[in-house]
C-alpha cells in the first residue's frame, strides 16, 4: 500500500495481508465452554451455499459457534443478535475493553458484555490471524465477509470451519452485502434484510437534517503535510465514499473521472497537483487538531479548493474514524450524531463561499 497511515488502518486487524473493521453476530454462544443459548433454535433452510471470491462454502446445520475474524463480521452478527464465541480485538479505533462503543452496548444488550462469563473471547490480530486461538473455540461457522484474506489465510481457516470470504474486493464489501452474507450464513436472512432496510432508513432520517448536504460534491481522502508518497484519495469502491453517497452528497467528477481505470480502492495524487482536486467538501481524518491547522497552512495542500474555502472536514477521532471505515450496521448509526455536524459545517462553508 503506498501511504503508511493507510497500510495501518488497512492492516490493524490484519489476517495475513491485514484486516480493516469489526466482527459479528449469533443467537448467543459464549465461549468455549459452551455456556450461552445457540445460535438459534430453527435449524431450517439449511444447508446454504454462499459464494465468495475463493469459490463456494456449503454450510451444512444453523451454526450454533460462530467466529470472526477483521472488523465488521462482528457488528453484523452481534446486530442479528448472535454473539461469536470469538472476535478480534479492535486494535485501532478501540477502546480500553478492546471494543468500541457501539458493540459494547450490543453485547450488554444481549448479556455478553466484555469481562462476563458469556462473553466472547478477544484475540490479537495485529501479527496476523490467530488460527490457533480460533481452531480452540471450535466454531461452527467463521465470518470473514468483510475482510482481506489471502488463499493462504482462508485455506488454514477452512481447515477449521467453513468460511464466509468476502464476494469479491480484499477490504471492499459494502455494510448491506456482509449484513446479507452473514445473515444467510446464520439462518437469518429475512432479519438481515430488516437490518438493512432499517439501517438505511435511520441514515436517511438523520441525513434529511442536515439538506445543505444534497448533491454537493466530495473527496474523501488522506491529507497529511510533508508525506512523502502524497495524498490518497478513496474511490466509490471504499465504504468511506458509499457513506457519504448515502448522505445525499456526489463525488466529485474530478475523481470518479481519474479513478475509473484504478485497481485500487484508492487513487494516489501529488501534492503538487492539490490545487486540482476540486470539490465542495474535502473529507480526511487526522492524528491531532494540529494537523488540521497544519494542513490549512501547507503550502501545496493548502492550495485544495475545498481547504481554502474553509469546508475541510478533518476527524482527530479514531473511533469515528473506524465507525464510518468499517461501516455496520451498529457503527452507522452511532456515527450520524457525530459526523453529520461536521459536515453540516463544512457544506455550509462551502455555500457561503459560493455566494
Amino acid at each position: 500500500m503506498a501511504n503508511p497511515r493507510l497500510r495501518r488502518l488497512r492492516a490493524a486487524a490484519a489476517a495475513a495481508a491485514a484486516a480493516l473493521l469489526l466482527t459479528l453476530t449469533a443467537c448467543s454462544t459464549g465461549p468455549a465452554s459452551g455456556a450461552g443459548p445457540s445460535a438459534a433454535a430453527d435449524s431450517g433452510g439449511f444447508p446454504v451455499t454462499i459464494k465468495h471470491a475463493f469459490g463456494e462454502t456449503v454450510i451444512e446445520e444453523q451454526p450454533e459457534r460462530v467466529a470472526t475474524v477483521a472488523w465488521v463480521n462482528a457488528d453484523v452478527s452481534l446486530a442479528l443478535g448472535v454473539v461469536p464465541v470469538g472476535m478480534a480485538k479492535d486494535e485501532w479505533g478501540g477502546n480500553d475493553n478492546g471494543s468500541t462503543p457501539w458493540k459494547d452496548a450490543k453485547l450488554q444488550e444481549l448479556g455478553a458484555a466484555i469481562g462476563t462469563d458469556k462473553a466472547p473471547v478477544q484475540y490479537s490480530e495485529a501479527d496476523g490471524i490467530a488460527f490457533d486461538e480460533i481452531a480452540a473455540l471450535t466454531p461452527d461457522v467463521i465470518l470473514a465477509a468483510y475482510s482481506g484474506l489471502s488463499q493462504e489465510d482462508y485455506d488454514t481457516l477452512s481447515k477449521i470451519a467453513p468460511v464466509v470470504a468476502y464476494p469479491d474486493q480484499a477490504w471492499g464489501t459494502p455494510w448491506q452485502e456482509s449484513t446479507r452474507m452473514i445473515g444467510k450464513a446464520l439462518g437469518k436472512e429475512a432479519e438481515a434484510e430488516e437490518l438493512v432496510a432499517t439501517t438505511e432508513q435511520a441514515i436517511a432520517e438523520k441525513a434529511a437534517d442536515y439538506p445543505q448536504l444534497k448533491d454537493k460534491t466530495f473527496i474523501y481522502g488522506n491529507l497529511e503535510p510533508n508525506r512523502g508518497d502524497g495524498i490518497n484519495i478513496y474511490l466509490e469502491e471504499d465504504n468511506r465514499p458509499r457513506f457519504l453517497t448515502s448522505l445525499g452528497m456526489t463525488m466529485s467528477p474530478f475523481v470518479a473521472k481519474e479513478g475509473k481505470d484504478s485497481p485500487e480502492f484508492y487513487l494516489p495524487w501529488s501534492n503538487e497537483r492539490a490545487n486540482e482536486l476540486e470539490s465542495d467538501i474535502f473529507v480526511t481524518w487526522v492524528p491531532d487538531a494540529k494537523t488540521k491547522d497544519a494542513i490549512i497552512k501547507d503550502e501545496l495542500l493548502g492550495q485544495i479548493p475545498a481547504v481554502k474555502t474553509g469546508a475541510l472536514v478533518a476527524d482527530s477521532d479514531n473511533t469515528l474514524t473506524l465507525s464510518i471505515s468499517a461501516a455496520s450496521p451498529l457503527s452507522l448509526p452511532w456515527a450520524l450524531d457525530k459526523f453529520l455536524p461536521l459536515l453540516g459545517e463544512a457544506a455550509d462553508a462551502a455555500d457561503a463561499a459560493a455566494k
